[in-house]
């Protein structure tokens, strides 16, 4: 074996993977196990939220369950280290590449304040339980440092739940509950301070039958917290300085939460509508159309029934429209998921490409229609074939009544009018009445759309229109004869067309002779001139000739003898 070969076998072998990556890989932020680890986080992070405060302000519950405090304080505590732990086997992306050099991504994680957060979080503030004993929560309050793995974990599941829009308005109302919740524990902490019983506005004295009780001195807080955050009012007036702080204070979280609550459920209500006309088309228009145009109430009731059927039954007539902004190998896909199946059913596309399907796919268009109405009716030109999705539509006669036989879902009809097959006896005309029954969805194809994808295709096309012949035989409406003879014209067409191209050949190939002759004479032509002119640039100008000619008269006293022979000489010739 030579060196180059032992060399590409080197490179060519994959690598060991090392011990680093068996133990521990990397994960990818937009994937599940990332996911589902966010999620796993909500609960020690709500459980700091919501529990340490009310264990700081309610000393009986802190007192009455302090060893499943101390065991679920530090199973979140190992959560949180866990956490840490995640977060150094966390790739990132780099130009559209997901990094998994580990060491890359520690050195980047450490930089952020990301790190520093959960670090803080983690400081050990427990061991101040040696000298102030384990009945003070407030020591633990730097857990809350890790809220920000609670929001990314919301957004996350907002972005991949099917329910947008009532996940944000559970998320809304927890958000409320958290508030109130601690603005409660604050009362009572408040109210403690002060003194039970004091005035009418603080907590009443746990003296007192039923108030000593925990859960109704938390139930009296969040009541009574709900009061003034709601600004429904009936709450005794303050008389202390630090009771009017207090409720200056909810009055003005009051204020920011209505506006908040206001604003979300706004925005909660305006992409439900815009999904709405996303998805169904707006009747508001179609209706306003009708009544200015005076349409008859009849017509104007189906017209509302269709709209109402397609409310109410979730159907989409613009799957194209809501699928526009995926990429097109994406789209093509969702819609080989949601269509294939059904187009498969078809008898004259069995055994295709798959590709030409995926294809023919993205031309499907579903259509609805109501009880009674035609799909097609018998001498119609068709320029589309339908695919039963749901529903039944009937056969019918010209009466409209006599109905000779029913098609149910997964079959299709008009399918042959969309090929062109020579010798249809039919033509492209409709040779039946088709109503629907009911309410029926179908799909429908239409031959331009056909005729685009085949131009690709066709070897595809060849054998579509071998099975539509078959069907035809089967239904005798191919006439051989008619079919031999518009084959003979073809062949005798694609004959005179040969003849055409190779007169045309023949053409074009004395053009190019004569083209090169009158090239090769325009250039002699050329030649010729440019030495004409070479040749004229010799001769004396008229001008010189004149001044010869006055140079040559005789002096006076010339002898007449020299003017003889000057006149016999005549004038100087060219030089």
């Amino acid at each position: 074996m030579s060196q180059d070969t032992k060399v590409k076998t080197t490179e060519s072998s994959p690598p060991a993977p090392s011990k680093d990556r068996k133990s521990l890989p990397v994960l990818d932020p937009s994937g599940s196990y990332y996911y589902w680890w966010l999620n796993t986080m909500v609960f020690p992070v709500m459980y700091n939220l919501i529990i340490l405060v009310c264990r700081a302000c309610f000393p009986d519950l802190q007192h009455g369950y302090l060893v499943a405090w101390l065991v679920l304080d530090y199973t979140s505590d190992l959560l949180y280290l866990l956490d840490m732990v995640v977060r150094f086997h966390t790739g990132f992306l780099e130009q559209g590449i997901l990094v998994v050099d580990k060491g890359r991504i520690s050195s980047r994680y450490v930089r952020t304040w990301s790190f520093f957060l959960d670090l803080a979080s983690l400081m050990p503030t427990d061991v101040v339980y040696v000298q102030l004993g384990p009945h003070t929560p407030t020591l633990r309050l730097n857990r809350f440092l890790r809220a920000p793995r609670l929001f990314e974990a919301f957004d996350r599941t907002e972005t991949r739940t099917a329910y947008p829009n009532a996940f944000r308005i559970a998320k809304l109302m927890l958000y409320i509950f958290v508030v109130i919740h601690w603005n409660s524990c604050l009362y009572f902490a408040l109210s403690r301070y002060l003194g039970f019983g004091r005035d009418a506005w603080v907590y009443p004295d746990p003296t007192q039958p039923g108030f000593e009780r925990l859960r109704r001195q938390y139930l009296y807080s969040f009541y009574f917290s709900t009061l003034i955050l709601t600004t429904v009012g009936d709450t005794p007036p303050p008389a202390r300085e630090e009771e009017y702080l207090f409720m200056v204070g909810d009055f003005l979280l009051a204020v920011m939460g209505f506006a908040t609550i206001m604003g979300s459920m706004s925005s909660v209500i305006y992409n439900m509508n815009t999904a709405d006309a996303a998805f169904y088309p707006d009747h508001a228009l179609v209706k306003k159309y009708m009544k200015l145009q005076h349409v008859n109430r009849k017509l104007e009731r189906q017209v509302i029934d269709w709209y109402q059927h397609l409310q109410i039954n979730k159907k989409m007539t613009n799957e194209v429209a809501i699928l526009q902004h995926l990429p097109e190998r994406l789209r093509a896909e969702v819609a080989v998921s949601v269509h294939l199946s059904t187009l498969s059913q078809v008898q004259i596309f069995q055994n295709c490409e798959a590709s030409l399907l995926e294809e023919l796919v993205l031309k499907l268009q579903p259509q609805t229609y109501s009880p009674g109405e035609y799909v097609c009716r018998k001498g119609d030109i068709g320029r589309e074939m339908y695919i039963i999705r749901e529903g039944q539509l009937a056969v019918v006669a010209d009466d409209g009544i006599t109905q000779y036989a029913v098609l149910g879902a997964g079959l299709y009809f008009g399918e042959i009018s969309i090929i062109n097959i020579k010798g249809n006896m039919s033509g492209n005309r409709r040779t039946a009445n088709i109503k629907s029954l009911g309410y029926s969805d179908l799909f429908c194809l239409s031959k331009e759309d056909l005729r685009e994808v085949l131009s690709e295709y066709p070897q595809a096309q060849t054998i579509m229109e071998e099975k539509g012949r078959e069907i035809l035989l089967k239904m005798n409406k191919l006439d051989m004869n008619a079919e031999a003879a518009e084959i003979a014209l073809q062949e005798a067409t694609e004959s005179r067309l040969q003849g055409l191209d190779q007169q045309l050949d023949d053409l074009q190939t004395k053009f190019a002779r004569l083209l090169a002759e009158l090239e090769s004479s325009a250039l002699k032509i050329a030649y010729r001139i440019e030495r004409l002119e070479w040749q004229t640039r010799e001769w004396p100008m008229p001008e010189d000739l004149a001044e010869a000619d006055d140079e040559g008269e005789p002096e006076e006293g010339t002898s007449k003898d020299e003017e003889g022979r000057a006149s016999q000489e005549g004038p100087p010739g060219p030089q």
